[in-house]
């Protein structure tokens, strides 16, 4: 198991801690715990140790150009000091990951993918890297911090950082005297920042923002909270939303997918299941009682005929219900009542648009 830079911060605070992509994390805090966190979230501002999170530079003539004969997304759409959203598919279209690609130029591309999954992806990209091309796992070097909230902005400016940056662009800043990456990018659907010092200084950046929360009504907060603020987002999880079995285009992240560029891996099975629709979609799904969704839980229509499956769900600490993302057969509606057996009693939900709660992060 491994643990993170900060590590003892989190045991300090006497963390509630998990194995979460193989990595001992903190899962949430004394004091309030998921509920609190979250809302500091929506309503004020929350920092999140995510050093889990792997690393990897791609590095030589012509990287930028590789990288789009694998990844989904158009790199091209993107200037340099432009992060962007992608997807690392197989020949099927099944994912081996989705990931975060920073543009520092054509030449060098930094890569923030999912925990358990940083070493296919490397091994991928250097399977297929030709000649000049290095690709490196960065996964040790790096920590990562989230800063989540309406009140982000005002955290990095009272540490003397200017945040006049578009959403998903980044910049090299000093924080508590350490250089910095920092990334209008998140996954809370809020407005914030994700930085990324060296594991060397991670422990004085953070301390730095503990600090600069605190006065604002801040919180340290843990992995469930970012969990249950993504979901009601509507955003992917690997292993959950997206996997080997489920492409992009059945999750619904066909966005994130350069239609026009030549080809790129899997672009063929992605292509034809485009053009002919395919089986199940996901989508949301908000109980109508007492039901929480929760993993793996079995959906079906009024008549019992089996539909899909739940593949994240939560109670949504903003609207006071269950919610759910759901893989379901492409011939559900939106405004469908369903039923899902919450542990052998039938719960019923309205299936909705995604995402749950409106979207702040610009």
């Amino acid at each position: 198991m491994k643990i993170s830079p900060l590590n003892d911060k989190h045991v300090a605070r006497t963390a509630k801690m998990a194995d979460f992509g193989g990595w001992m994390m903190p899962i949430e805090y004394p004091g309030g715990g998921v509920i609190a966190e979250h809302t500091a979230v929506r309503e004020r501002v929350g920092i999140f140790d995510v050093s889990h999170l792997g690393k990897a530079s791609v590095i030589g003539i012509g990287a930028l150009d590789f990288l789009n004969t694998m990844f989904t997304n158009d790199l091209n759409r993107v200037q340099d000091g432009s992060a962007q959203y992608t997807l690392l598919c197989n020949p099927e279209g099944g994912v081996i990951d989705d990931l975060i690609a920073y543009r520092n130029s054509p030449d060098d591309i930094f890569l923030v993918p999912n925990a358990s999954n940083t070493t296919d992806v490397v091994s991928t990209l250097e399977s297929m890297a030709p000649a000049g091309i290095t690709v490196t796992n960065l996964h040790n070097e790096f920590a990562v911090i989230a800063v989540q909230g309406p009140l982000a902005p005002q955290v990095m400016q009272s540490l003397g950082v200017n945040t006049d940056i578009d959403y998903m662009a980044f910049s090299h800043v000093v924080i508590g005297g350490a250089k910095v990456i920092l990334c209008r990018t998140g996954y809370t659907g809020e407005l914030g920042y994700e930085l990324l010092p060296k594991v060397s200084d991670a422990s004085r950046v953070w301390d730095s923002l503990v600090a600069a929360i605190e006065p604002l009504g801040g919180l340290v907060c843990g992995l469930g909270a970012r969990d249950t603020l993504r979901t009601e987002m509507g955003y992917p999880l690997h292993g959950h939303e997206l996997s080997l079995d489920i492409t992009p285009v059945q999750a619904s992240a066909s966005w994130a997918i350069g239609w026009d560029k030549e080809s790129f891996i899997g672009s063929q099975s992605l292509r034809k299941e485009k053009a002919n629709q395919p089986l199940r979609r996901s989508v949301g799904v908000k109980s109508l009682d007492r039901g929480i969704p929760r993993g793996h839980m079995q959906v079906k229509n009024s008549a019992g005929d089996l539909l899909g499956e739940v593949t994240s769900g939560t109670f949504s600490p903003t609207l006071k219900v269950g919610i759910g993302i759901a893989l379901l057969s492409s011939k559900v509606k939106i405004g469908d009542q369903l039923v899902i057996d919450v542990r052998g009693r039938d719960s019923l939900v309205e299936v909705v648009k995604l995402p749950f709660v409106a979207s702040h992060v610009r």
